[in-house]
């Protein structure tokens, strides 16, 4: 793939950037900064710290009505909402403040022996095969059982949530189909546990939803379906990320991982550094007025892609940035975004990443990629590994 092909042609659906999206990166941030795409109607694409971080700051001239980038349109133009990520001051500021006693530290460290429990659990269902796929045996289940418990769903439903997250992410952003018929199913489902709930309350999200009010009022349907699905596709698709691309690293860097083992201590700044590193999401913002930024003509309506992982890579930002430093000290990343945006769940996603890489190192010995070339990542907005062959 030549520089020219992703500086016009930039396409995160394709195998070639999941592939190589660290050398993309690298080459726009030194040849051409701000790219445009001839696809996903024109989108542009900032590549450095700096500017994505100015972009997200700026509410007034780059909207978040539509965060998710799709090839047929805007995510808003379909009325679909996903608050508070998908909207913009006052209302994102009524909803998110809403959200934030259900993310509470209490409410978060309540969780933790469940996410040490299912670690060992799958644990066991491998070790004493000495090999297991860090993405498919491992990294999934966690987030998937966790935010299945947090919206009360049934432990059996989990794969209903998997194939839902892949449709949403992956597939229907660049097939109108695939997202009217996996909303359609994931409304019809989640409409069957509003009713249960009204009639049944529990301790779990879709009752709060329900019970809560904003600016003096209670929640639509809408809302509370936007609620759940929030939930779903920001809280599972980005920490099973975050956890197979950490134990990619761990297993193809044996240093890093006996200086872990050595070094309990250090854990959680080298889990930063993993964030920062392999950071999984990308948001997308809407130019909401005419504007001209950093010399690029942008109109209204056009969309505009933040890769926060980029950012994350800018050596104008961090010394050595593409260099995984695990003891490295000064790490202002924008693994959980930048601005009033900044994911509400970071809490929650530290803690179930930091439990499954510790439960990993205390319960397996030296563990390596069996087959570096056969590791796969995902397509879209989310970049995570999905095929992980471990041996240990």
């Amino acid at each position: 793939m030549t520089e020219l092909d992703y500086k016009n042609n930039f396409d995160h659906f394709s195998e070639v950037y999941a592939q190589n999206a660290f050398e993309i990166w690298k080459d726009l941030q030194n040849n051409c900064p701000i790219a445009q795409s001839e696809k996903f109607r024109g989108m542009w694409i900032p590549t450095k710290y700096s500017d994505i971080e100015q972009i997200a700051r700026d509410t007034d001239t780059f909207s978040s009505r539509s965060p998710v980038v799709a090839e047929f349109g805007a995510m808003a133009d379909f009325g679909l909402q996903v608050p508070p990520i998908s909207s913009d001051p006052p209302y994102h500021t009524s909803f998110r403040r809403l959200l934030l006693p259900f993310f509470s530290p209490a409410r978060i460290e309540a969780l933790k022996p469940t996410v040490a429990l299912l670690a060992n659990e799958l644990i066991d269902s491998f070790i004493e095969q000495k090999f297991f796929d860090g993405a498919m045996d491992y990294a999934q289940h966690i987030p998937i059982k966790i935010i299945a418990q947090m919206l009360g769903i049934p432990d059996e439903d989990g794969d209903q949530f998997r194939i839902w997250v892949h449709n949403f992410l992956e597939l229907a952003p660049t097939d109108i189909s695939v997202a009217a018929t996996n909303l359609l199913h994931f409304f019809e489902y989640f409409q069957n546990q509003i009713n249960l709930r009204k009639a049944q309350p529990k301790d779990d999200l879709v009752t709060f939803l329900i019970n809560t009010k904003i600016d003096e009022r209670p929640l639509t349907d809408q809302e509370i379906f936007g609620g759940c699905l929030l939930l779903l596709v920001a809280g599972i698709d980005t920490t099973w990320s975050a956890i197979g691309a950490s134990i990619w690293h761990l297993a193809s860097h044996p240093k890093d991982q006996q200086r872990l083992r050595d070094e309990p201590n250090l854990l959680p700044i080298a889990i930063e550094e993993f964030l920062r590193a392999f950071a999984p999401v990308t948001m997308a913002r809407e130019v909401s007025k005419d504007t001209v930024f950093k010399g690029c003509p942008m109109k209204k309506g056009d969309p505009v892609l933040l890769p926060f992982p980029a950012a994350n890579r800018d050596n104008e930002a961090f010394e050595n940035a593409d260099d995984v430093i695990i003891d490295r000290d000064k790490n202002r990343h924008f693994a959980f975004g930048v601005g009033i945006h900044r994911c509400l769940g970071s809490n929650l996603a530290r803690m179930e990443l930091t439990t499954a890489v510790e439960t990993l190192l205390v319960r397996l010995p030296e563990f390596r990629l069996k087959d570096s070339e056969s590791v796969t990542w995902s397509l879209g907005q989310v970049r995570g590994p999905r095929v992980l062959p471990i041996e240990f």
